[in-house]
């Protein structure tokens, strides 16, 4: 049996998705998160084989707890989880460390493939994921040295927002990175959102991936 931890804070998507998982023999979801924050413990609690975790979360999103994850000892491999197709979402999800993509809008079968790939030790994407990822853009980025580029773009931050974006990737709240560096929640958030501005990323997800990339990210 393939043992699964469902994460997805819509509670709609969770029922719908733990009907289609129950319907495969092979598949047994043995815990359900309604956010990116509960990740840690469940993955603890129930050691599941693969984290379907969804990208856009209310508290944590999913490229954070995916990045976080990755930091374990033994990590359950994850299968990114969205509402949205992109290669820029495809590129995200993978470079924070998941394994596995999917669009919720993917065939029932198609998911349950992708979950199996991936428990075998293989990449899963679904069809669409496949597209996104070999257009031209997807290629011309896959070419260009990522580490070198991100590390470029936190150089333009001050010391102050790099020491405060660095705990992004272990997927903390405002309060606990403020606990931490020492400052208050409120100045914590001044700098995440300075930083946002700067590297001209819309989401504390997406600055999240930037410093995993870079090797930046603080061992908690």
């Amino acid at each position: 049996m393939i043992r699964v931890l469902l994460v997805d804070d819509d509670p709609l998507v969770r029922g719908l998705l733990s009907a289609v998982l129950a319907a495969a023999r092979d598949v047994d979801v043995v815990a359900v998160a309604t956010d990116g924050d509960e990740v840690p413990d469940a993955v603890a609690a129930h050691r599941p084989d693969v984290v379907l975790m969804d990208i856009q979360m209310r508290r944590v999103g999913g490229i954070a707890a995916t990045a976080a994850l990755r930091r374990l000892a033994d990590p359950p491999s994850v299968v990114a989880l969205t509402s949205f197709g992109s290669d820029d979402a495809v590129r995200s999800a993978l470079d924070a460390g998941a394994v596995g993509f999917v669009h919720k809008t993917a065939d029932p079968d198609d998911i349950v493939k992708v979950l199996r790939d991936v428990a075998a030790g293989h990449g899963g994407l679904d069809p669409a994921a496949q597209r996104s990822l070999i257009d031209g853009r997807g290629a011309e980025r896959a070419g260009t040295d990522r580490r070198r580029e991100a590390q470029d773009r936190l150089a333009a931050l001050t010391d102050r927002e790099r020491e405060v974006v660095a705990w992004l990737p272990l997927g903390l709240s405002n309060p606990q990175i403020a606990e931490r560096t020492y400052l208050s929640a409120s100045t914590v958030k001044q700098h995440l959102s300075s930083a946002m501005r700067t590297l001209g990323v819309d989401s504390r997800e997406a600055l999240a991936v930037v410093v995993d990339r870079a090797g930046a990210a603080r061992e908690d």
